[in-house]
């Protein structure tokens, strides 16, 4: 693998602290697990609720729409009559 001039001045650097500080390669070691992957971000979630004539949804996080405010306050629905089945 080719590095680039930006990573070989780094490497270069660390090299001279190394030699500077006096560390040692074991002193290096961590006794924190390496991540060895990336793991993807989560799936979106699919809406948890739906308004039944707006056809609104919400996903169930974060703070209530306006919408699903409205309709169980002013339009009497109920948290069950606007939430989808699992």
């Amino acid at each position: 693998m080719t590095m680039t001039a930006e990573q070989q001045a780094v490497l270069r650097s660390i090299r001279q602290l190394v030699d500077f500080w006096q560390i040692a390669a074991h002193e290096l070691a961590s006794d924190m697990p390496v991540q060895r992957s990336i793991e993807p971000p989560p799936a979106p979630k699919g809406p948890k609720y739906r308004h039944p004539i707006s056809g609104e949804t919400w996903d169930g996080d974060g703070m209530q729409p306006q919408w699903l405010k409205d309709a169980l306050i002013r339009e009497g629905y109920l948290v069950e009559e606007l939430r989808l089945p699992a």
